[in-house]
């Protein structure tokens, strides 16, 4: 037994050696293992998406770069240059599947590689230590693979040292090896990768090319006489801000420098998917002083413009087309039901399984918005639907029924109510791809130029005209052309309630002495409601000839146009009689007004250094080239789908009159710091509004379809945060809405940056010298959690 005991215990230290060797070996692999995973510690997946994404659009840009020999870096500072974007889609589509996989599989191989260069980095000095340690690298690199091969088939084969050293040196040795054996295997998955990366490119181009995504030279015509902001000049015009400020005491301004850093976060509001940062701002709210005139449905915008995004309604869907959508909309893109409780009799609107519907009634016309429509031509045949009268206010439009039936006799509707008890009314009609703003006749100017209407109609629409001087129904006489018509359909027209009665005494005074003609009462049997019908005058002689001038004219200095953030006044404001002025005769009939410049346009000098009726024109020229040859084929938009668009800068609505074949509408907003040409564009029978890009705009998240920037962006950072205008677009687009772009490269690359924090599809055209470079670039992250 003693002679024994020696070997014994060598056969025992041979055991506990191997054991650990072992141990060691799989603790190595399963290291390697991890740390070649897609995951890469201290980084997040979108992060490696979003880089490799970054990595796919550099390496496109340069092979299409070649292929056109038009590179980017050619492009001048001020070389004008386009962009569109898209919102992340939230439906079905049918690269849906193969986007998500090269997601996939992009992060994967960026992970590894990521991973591959750690190990490089962090074992490089072993694997020269290890070879100066062994003085044999070819042997070492022999020894590892063999030690690899009895790893990965779970087996260990203590050897012996040749040279003498102890089987923990042995160990360490074997360590090395596979680390250097990991790099090389390494390498090569690299080189693989790379391969396939490029197989993958070739497979994606062709399939962009199938889906009308491909790159193509468009036509030089496209960008021909392109009219840039710079070389805009004020000319005649003024300014909404430059008039507004005369009959206001002060007018907020913040320029400020630009955050790039593009941290979005979700909004933090009670409204939630509802939000509007300039109505719903309640801290300012709860503070007013008083709610008698409805101040508390004005705007009140927040101090600084938020720059958080809004979240989607839980089930949220893509919009229904129009014309399907007039009928009915998804319940889960507007939630809201107290409406159809309150409003269901009147035939508003119905809950109807997963939709609501709206079977074409209003509270005056319960039976068909069509047959209310006929009546009010009727009684006065003059009003001549889609010729005489093309553009009209509908003040308290509800869910604005009455605007989108409108549009079969040719008539366009700014329809706007406030965002009050009748949830979401605004919302409605807007998701049905119907024109609606939030807005309330309450202490300030509504946003519109002086005498732009052809007819404003209100239908029980809860507005006391008769009350403090008649102060708000003189407000509707300031943006009423001179002969154009009020049509009042209420109670107080043919009810014979005591209330009615009063109401109705007070506003025959009250129309009397505003010199407006009652031209009719009517009563539609059908409906059981009346209508008075009143026409404004086209001259000052009532007003001179009054024994009492209430309510007083207006103040010589007093100007009519100004619009923005201003006090009502109790007064008329004269009617221009002067044939050279704007509204002292009536527009040509539709559709012939849309391409004529308006005669008033004399020789005046036009936004763009031109006479104004010469500018005009070449405007118009200009957006029917752009539009034909770009927008609508060039780009991939697919304008079947498209119904809700805005220009958010306007000039004389060229763009929007070139779109006039589409069944879409447009919403022209010129900013209060453009020159004012509103009046051009409500002339030429289109419609829109004023605003301040530094702030809100009246309108509920996810409302528009398409939205054009012409040289908004590079004007509006002299003012404000260009962060909170993209947020602000985020907001109001839908889901796979567009965002075009045309402004300076120095704009265009601060646009792209954030529309690439924000998850947004990117297809860009270059243009320089009149020649156009069409580039589709993709984001990989098609969906975007803000939950």
């Amino acid at each position: 037994m003693a002679k024994y005991s020696r070997v014994d215990g060598r056969k025992s230290s041979y055991c506990s050696t191997a054991a650990i060797v072992v141990f060691v070996a799989f603790c190595l692999v399963g290291i390697w293992m991890f740390m070649s995973s897609s995951f890469v510690p201290g980084q997040s997946p979108e992060l490696s998406s979003q880089e490799t994404g970054n990595e796919e659009k550099q390496t496109l840009q340069e092979s299409v770069s070649k292929q056109f020999d038009d590179t980017s870096g050619d492009l001048s500072e001020d070389a004008s240059r386009e962009i569109v974007t898209s919102l992340p889609k939230v439906s079905g589509n049918t690269d849906e599947e193969s986007w998500n996989s090269a997601e996939e599989n992009r992060e994967e191989n960026h992970g590894n590689e990521t991973s591959d260069e750690k190990i490089e980095s962090e074992n490089e000095q072993k694997t020269v230590d290890g070879n100066d340690g062994n003085g044999d690298g070819k042997d070492g690199e022999t020894n590892s693979r063999e030690g690899e091969s009895n790893l990965e088939n779970g087996q260990a084969e203590p050897e012996e040292s040749s040279d003498g050293k102890n089987y923990d040196e042995a160990s360490e040795d074997k360590i090395k090896n596979v680390y250097r054996e990991a790099i090389l295997n390494e390498e090569k998955n690299e080189k693989n990768q790379d391969e396939n990366s490029e197989q993958s490119a070739v497979e994606n181009t062709e399939s962009n090319e199938n889906n009308q995504t491909s790159n193509e030279v468009l036509p030089a015509a496209a960008q021909s006489e392109i009219l840039t902001e710079s070389t805009t000049q004020i000319g005649a015009w003024s300014t909404q801000a430059e008039e507004s400020q005369n009959e206001k005491k002060s007018q907020q301004s913040s320029p400020s420098s630009e955050n790039n850093g593009h941290q979005w976060k979700v909004c933090n509001s009670t409204a939630g998917p509802d939000y509007i940062p300039c109505l719903d701002n309640w801290q300012v709210i709860r503070k007013l002083p008083s709610t008698k005139h409805y101040e508390h449905r004005e705007r009140h915008c927040p101090d600084e413009a938020p720059t958080c995004l809004v979240p989607l309604p839980e089930g949220y869907k893509r919009s229904i087309k129009w014309p399907k959508s007039r009928d009915k909309i998804w319940y889960y893109n507007v939630p809201h039901t107290k409406l159809a409780e309150v409003k269901g009799h009147q035939n508003w609107v119905k809950v109807t399984g997963e939709y609501l519907t709206f079977p074409g009634g209003g509270t005056q016309f319960k039976n068909g918005a069509l047959h209310y429509i006929d009546f009010i031509q009727k009684s006065v045949p003059e009003i001549a639907w889609g010729k005489r009268s093309r553009v009209i206010l509908d003040v308290g439009c509800g869910v604005a029924s009455f605007g989108g039936y409108l549009f079969e006799r040719d008539v366009l509707a700014m329809s706007f109510a406030p965002k009050d008890e009748h949830e979401a009314q605004v919302q409605f009609a807007l998701e049905r791809g119907i024109p609606a703003i939030s807005n309330v006749m309450g202490t300030k100017r509504l946003p519109f130029p002086s005498s732009v209407f052809d007819l404003v109609h209100c239908a029980r629409c809860r507005v006391p005209w008769h009350v403090e001087g008649g102060k708000l129904l003189l407000e509707l006489n300031r943006v009423l052309r001179p002969g154009g018509y009020f049509v009042w359909s209420a109670t107080p027209v043919y009810q014979k309630l005591p209330e009615d009665v009063g109401i109705w005494q007070e506003m025959s005074r009250l129309t009397k002495s505003m010199c407006w003609d009652l031209v009719t009462v009517k009563k539609d049997r059908l409906n059981a409601v009346g209508a008075a019908i009143y026409r404004k005058p086209t001259s000052n002689d009532c007003y001179n000839k009054r024994s009492k001038n209430v309510p007083p004219l207006c103040e010589e200095s007093d100007d009519p146009n100004a619009a923005w953030n201003v006090p009502l006044q109790a007064c008329i404001h004269k009617v221009p009689e002067d044939s050279t002025e704007r509204g002292s005769l009536w527009p040509a009939q539709w559709p012939e007004r849309l391409e004529q410049p308006p005669y008033w346009l004399n020789s005046q000098i036009g936004v763009y250094g031109k006479v104004a009726q010469e500018d005009f024109t070449e405007d118009y020229n200009h957006w029917k080239t752009v539009v034909s040859q770009s927008y609508l084929n060039g780009m991939g938009i697919n304008w079947s789908s498209v119904r809700n668009v805005m220009d958010m800068k306007a000039v004389y609505g060229g763009f929007a009159a070139a779109l006039k074949d589409l069944k879409v509408w447009v919403m022209n907003v010129v900013p209060i710091d453009s020159p004012d040409t509103l009046p051009v564009i409500y002339e030429r029978g289109l419609f829109g509004i004023h605003h301040d890009w530094c702030e809100s705009f009246n309108t509920y998240p996810r409302t528009y379809d398409v939205l054009h920037a012409d040289h908004l962006f590079s004007s509006i950072q002299k003012r404000c945060k260009l962060v909170s205008v993209i947020a602000e677009v985020d907001r109001i687009l839908r889901p796979e809405g567009k965002l075009i772009v045309r402004d300076t490269a120095e704009t265009i690359s601060e646009v792209e940056s954030m529309a690439k924090s924000l998850q947004w599809e990117i297809r860009m055209i270059y243009s320089k010298d009149g020649h156009c470079l069409n580039m589709m670039l993709r984001l990989l992250s098609i969906f975007r959690n803000l939950a």
